[in-house]
Parts: structure tokens; C-alpha cells; sequence
């Protein structure tokens, strides 16, 4: 029997979460898509796989086996997925890169001479640069989408990779243009524990926390005024005064806004950015290139005046 694999994805999720609503949330979809697609796959494998009750969606004996084994079957058709695409891709001579919002925006002198670099160390190369969503942290790595990837830290796995650091940069707030902290010229965390925040989405937990950051209350934690999903969105919700947020300059060069104000902050970490990719013996040397050009251009030293 054909499976396809979006389904087991959705079915997946569903059974994560334990509600229809949520889940749909999460997938983007409407919940009479979702329950059409739970029908579907019902269908083709002859089985109920969930029961409703007061409290929501129950596994049946069927789903719970099934939600069992259906990681590793997702886990196994991704890595088949990404090592079928990242073959290809260096058959073309192309290098995959993925980079989280920020990390090449605001340091675009680097990153070109990150890419003068790799072309320099592998003639007739190209680097296909993508961005990543705003809950993909890890910018295709996790996913298999990219080879390599320049990411803002930390990270959900960074343990698990290889991460060489290029770039610190503090950490800004960005508040609306009339708020109350907006004339001062840096502004105290403290003064902003109170304040209501504009916060990523929940997923990843660790991504979002250190964009709160979590870590460097004292254990208050912080109030959520909206979310946003994307940069735009984001900027948007604190101009419309729903909240204020950490930030970069960078990223406050690279999207000004009248009606929002940028500020230095004092009392946080700053921000890192770093080159990743995975670790061991089976990573293409072309990868392994491409990171070493990344430490060279950083070393330059103009990269550092």
C-alpha cells in the first residue's frame, strides 16, 4: 500500500497534541481539512485511529501503534529526502545555505566575503543562500534543507552539531515611538520586566525564551502582549503598541520604522552568530570548505576594525 507521507505527518501532529484545533493551529491548516485528511488515512489503512472524548482526541489501540512507529518511518523518509537533494545539489556544484533572519542581513560585508572566500577555495561553485521561517531556528540543518547554515545562538540542538562563532552583536529593544522609555538613549532590562512583549512562536521553546530573555529575569516571567510569526509581523505589533521586544541594530538598520524606536539595552547577554553544520566523518568536504571560509573572513582584519 502507498502511503503518503503528509498524511502521517498531520496524523503525527493530531496525535501530539491530543486536539484537532490545536494541531490545525500548528499546521496551518482548517480543522475540516485536518479532519478530512484523519478520515483519509483512516480509510486507506481500515482503521479508527482516534476516539473523541470530553477531553479531546484519544489514540485507539491502532493509533497508538501507529504513533509509535511513525517518527522514525517520517525520520527515515527526511534523511533519505535530504541526502537525495544535498547529493544533487553538489552535483551541480551548488552548496545549500540556510540562515535565520539577522545573521546575514546585518552583516552582508561578511557574508559576501564569506562567499569571495568559498569560491576562491572551490572554483566554479555556487552558494544558494535561503531564509529560514521564523520557528526554524536551525535553518533547514534539522530538516536536511541545507548543507550548511549561518544561525543566531543558541539554539534546540546546537550540542548536537558543529558550531564555529563569527559574530557578537548586543541585543536592542525595540519599543513604539511614544513609549514611555523611547527618549532615553539605553534603557535598563529591568525596566522592562513589566512590560508586555511581543514573543515568537511557542516552538521552539528555547529560540523564543532567549528572545524573552528568560533566563535573565530572575525568574519573573514575561508577559506576552501578541505574536508574531514572521520579522514583519513582529515590527508591526510593536509599532501598533502591542508590545516591546529585544532586537539587533542590525536589524533595526535594515527595517526602519517612524512609529518604532530602537535602543541599546543594558542587562542583557549579547547575541551570537555562528556557522553550523553536522558533525563527523561522513560530512562532504565541500561543507568543511565552506565553514573554514567562514572563519577566514571573519579573521580578516578589516573584518575586525
Amino acid at each position: 500500500m502507498d502511503m503518503d507521507t503528509r498524511l502521517l505527518r498531520h496524523f503525527t501532529a493530531v496525535a501530539r497534541e491530543g486536539d484537532l484545533a490545536r494541531a490545525a493551529r500548528r499546521l496551518c491548516l482548517s480543522q475540516p481539512a485536518l479532519t478530512r485528511q484523519l478520515r483519509q488515512l483512516e480509510t486507506r489503512l481500515g482503521t479508527e485511529l482516534f476516539t473523541r472524548t470530553p477531553a479531546g482526541l484519544a489514540l485507539t489501540d491502532a493509533g497508538t501503534a501507529l504513533a509509535a512507529a511513525a517518527p522514525a518511518v517520517l525520520d527515515a523518509w527526511g534523511a533519505a529526502l535530504s541526502a537525495t537533494r544535498g547529493a544533487a545539489a553538489r552535483a551541480e556544484r551548488v552548496l545549500r545555505v540556510g540562515f535565520v533572519a539577522g545573521a546575514v542581513d546585518g552583516g552582508c560585508a561578511l557574508a559576501r566575503r564569506i562567499v569571495a572566500e568559498f569560491t576562491r577555495r572551490r572554483p566554479g561553485w555556487r552558494v544558494r543562500l535561503a531564509q529560514a521561517a521564523a520557528d526554524d531556528p536551525t535553518a533547514g540543518l534539522a530538516a536536511g534543507t541545507a548543507d550548511a547554515a549561518l544561525l543566531r545562538l543558541p539554539f534546540p540542538g546546537q550540542d548536537r552539531l558543529d558550531v564555529r562563532v563569527l559574530v557578537t552583536e548586543e541585543r536592542w529593544v525595540a519599543l513604539p515611538a511614544a513609549h514611555r522609555l523611547a527618549a532615553r538613549a539605553e534603557v535598563d532590562f529591568a525596566d522592562l520586566l513589566d512590560e508586555p512583549f511581543v514573543a515568537g512562536p511557542p516552538e521552539p521553546a528555547l529560540w523564543r525564551d532567549y528572545w524573552l530573555a528568560a533566563d535573565e529575569r530572575d525568574g519573573r516571567p514575561a508577559k506576552i502582549g501578541a505574536v508574531a510569526h514572521d520579522a514583519r509581523a513582529w515590527l508591526r505589533a510593536v509599532a501598533e503598541g502591542h508590545g516591546v521586544g529585544l532586537t539587533l541594530p542590525s536589524a533595526a538598520r535594515s527595517c526602519p520604522r517612524a512609529d518604532v524606536v530602537h535602543r541599546p539595552v543594558r542587562g542583557v547577554s549579547p547575541s551570537v552568530v555562528g556557522v553550523a553544520c553536522t558533525r563527523g566523518a561522513q560530512v562532504p568536504p565541500v561543507v568543511r570548505d565552506f565553514v573554514q571560509a567562514c572563519v577566514t573572513a571573519r579573521d580578516e582584519p578589516h573584518a575586525r576594525a
